[in-house]
């Protein structure tokens, strides 16, 4: 192909060059080599065509001999050998710059004689390799090298202690992890072949995730495989630990393990401590997770609830207590306990799944069935029917949209109410992602969509301030005030924030400016500027008490720190009469939430006075 230029004259193109790969350790010591100092001679054919490449695993055996055919070591029994052949990956493994080179060249099969000078094997200059003991590592020396096999290999430690080699592949993606319940055919070899676990005849051998249950390398070459698929574990003697399985058999370096995943059953610890538990009792229809109801949506189920006491007390059941019809609900809107939501997220349509449940997820903080006791465990049979997403606004007019747009925000305003804080923000963020696609038509439009996105990043802001997220909360006021600087109830919502985080140089300029812009807001200012007032007079006083006298002394002279004398509950008390946060007309009490653990030290008192004292306090829009 060719181009004209300005001048009329035809230039060739040069196609794009490929970008060069960085060179390598390997590829460094290869340019060491000099004609003359490996040598090669085929002793016997190998078969086929491909040879081993970088990344395949390589097997074989290896005598090096005196030029005058004594023998130095093997790997072969008759030559004093153990009998285990050498197993190393290409690109991965430390090797003589001989065999480095050597061993790509040959076939399976093939026997090959390497003559070496002393640079290509252990007298190379800083050989990565160890020097055997009385090696003689400055002799020229025959290399025979047997290739038993190479084949591609996933390396599953970094230190090649545990290598996987796929015999035939699985049925899914899905791989087995902590605490997932296994079934698998197994059998073990030595590196020498020797059979040291024959294959169980009977049933396919049941394990747990995470319990040591089998030797480690094993279970990190399990955690690699999925459902029927069948492969050969390679497992080096720092893997190869006790278990229940086998026992260790002494003197044996490495163990191949010949596995065949029949089943797994998925059990996941939803919370990470080991009190929510999901049970996959029957696979559900679809790929784990892209096939779950991750988002939210309205999900069919049917599900029974048993009391974990001696007798499985069932205290409900759909196909019973229901007129047998299903419960029909929508995710993220509080309307299920907690733990059964997290739960019902993480299954696939026609999935049953058992749930143990503890009671903070359960039934202490949502409407407890009269036959459920107060602080009760609970476990649920569920079964997921079907589910179906919310629609998305494609093809909506921008009348249908914001109509959408009040539903979600009502359901996030009834969260707030019910103290689900987090739920209600996660509703009023959804809303804000989907505006991003939102484009308003004409000026009319254009002020309702903006109203709208200012109300709902306020009560984003809101939340964070119930749930102590103080700096979040001034963020999300700060997307209303960029916008419009002089927005009344976003500079009296950041300036609730600023104070509940002790910024009061801040609150106090988002006050002033408030009543500056709006006069009918001089109550609520002024309300709120005597709030101010109050809090930095009792931190100062706080303060003043914890270091008392600590500078009255005279140098050399150590003063005691004072102690909290109890004071937060009354001052508390007196602050939470003052009703500031009525800039929407209406003022939505809810108790207060237990803010995060705040920091050590002075801030921490002072933080921890900011909640006593009802600060966190805030209205919904």
């Amino acid at each position: 192909m060719a181009v004209v230029d300005d001048d009329d004259h035809e230039q060739q193109v040069k196609p794009p060059q490929e970008k060069k790969k960085p060179e390598s350790e390997d590829d460094k010591r290869r340019k060491k080599i000099v004609p003359g100092s490996l040598m090669k001679a085929v002793v016997r054919p190998g078969g086929g065509d491909s040879r081993p490449a970088e990344g395949d695993q390589v097997i074989y055996h290896c005598t090096v001999r005196t030029l005058d055919g004594v023998t130095v070591e093997s790997t072969r029994s008759e030559f004093g050998g153990k009998g285990t052949p050498i197993r190393h990956v290409l690109g991965k493994s430390k090797l003589i710059l001989g065999l480095l080179e050597g061993i790509p060249t040959m076939l399976k099969g093939e026997v090959s004689m390497f003559k070496m000078k002393p640079e290509m094997h252990y007298g190379e200059e800083d050989c990565p390799v160890a020097v055997p003991n009385n090696f003689p590592k400055d002799s020229e020396l025959h290399f025979e090298i047997e290739l038993i096999e190479f084949s591609k290999v996933k390396v599953i430690t970094a230190d090649l202690g545990v290598l996987k080699k796929v015999i035939e592949e699985g049925q899914s993606w899905e791989t087995p992890r902590e605490p997932y319940e296994v079934k698998a055919w197994i059998s073990a070899k030595s590196g020498d072949g020797k059979v040291i676990l024959p294959r169980t005849q009977d049933e396919p051998y049941f394990f747990t995730f995470g319990k040591s249950e089998v030797p480690k390398g094993l279970e990190l070459g399990t955690g690699t495989m999925s459902r029927g698929e069948k492969a050969v574990i390679y497992v080096k003697s720092q893997y190869y630990t006790e278990s229940p399985l086998m026992p260790v058999v002494e003197g044996v370096d490495e163990v191949h393990f010949e596995v065949e995943l029949v089943h797994f059953v998925q059990v996941r610890d939803v919370l990470g401590d080991g009190r929510l538990i999901k049970r996959r009792i029957r696979d559900g229809r679809g790929e784990f997770p892209m096939d779950c109801p991750l988002q939210d949506s309205l999900l069919r189920v049917h599900y029974k609830g048993l009391l974990l006491n001696e007798e499985k007390t069932v205290f409900y059941d759909t196909r019973f207590d229901n007129n047998g019809q299903p419960l029909e609900f929508s995710s993220g809107e509080g309307l299920v306990p907690q733990g059964f939501e997290m739960c019902v997220r993480l299954m696939l349509p026609g999935e049953i799944a058992l749930v143990t449940c503890p009671p903070d997820y359960a039934y202490d903080k949502f409407e407890r069935p009269a036959n459920v006791p107060e602080g009760a465990c609970v476990q649920w049979e569920i079964e997921l029917l079907d589910f179906n997403t919310a629609k998305d606004w494609t093809g909506f007019s921008f009348r249908e949209i914001m109509e959408d747009v009040e539903k979600i925000k009502g359901t996030g305003n009834r969260l707030f109410k019910e103290e689900k804080f987090e739920l209600a923000k996660a509703k009023y963020e959804k809303v804000l992602r989907e505006f991003n696609h939102v484009h308003p038509q004409d000026d009319e439009e254009g002020k309702e969509f903006s109203n709208t996105r200012n109300l709902l990043h306020l009560n984003v802001a809101a939340c964070f301030l119930k749930l102590g997220e103080y700096k979040k909360s001034i963020e999300a006021c700060n997307k209303v005030l960029d916008a419009n600087p002089v927005h009344v109830k976003a500079l009296y919502r950041r300036g609730m924030a600023y104070m509940a985080s002790g910024d009061f140089e801040e609150a106090r300029a988002d006050f002033n400016k408030m009543m500056s812009i709006d006069k009918s807001s001089k109550a609520s200012t002024k309300a709120a500027l005597l709030k101010l007032k109050k809090e930095e007079q009792e931190v100062e006083r706080r303060v003043r008490k914890q270091f008392k006298g600590l500078f009255d002394k005279r140098p050399g002279e150590i003063a005691e720190v004072g102690t909290n004398d109890g004071g937060d509950d009354a001052i508390g008390e007196n602050l939470e009469k003052d009703d500031l946060d009525n800039l929407d007309g209406h003022e939505e009490r809810t108790h207060q939430t237990t803010a995060p653990p705040p920091r050590s030290g002075i801030l921490s008192q002072l933080r921890k006075l900011f909640t006593s004292v009802g600060l966190n306090r805030c209205t919904i829009l």
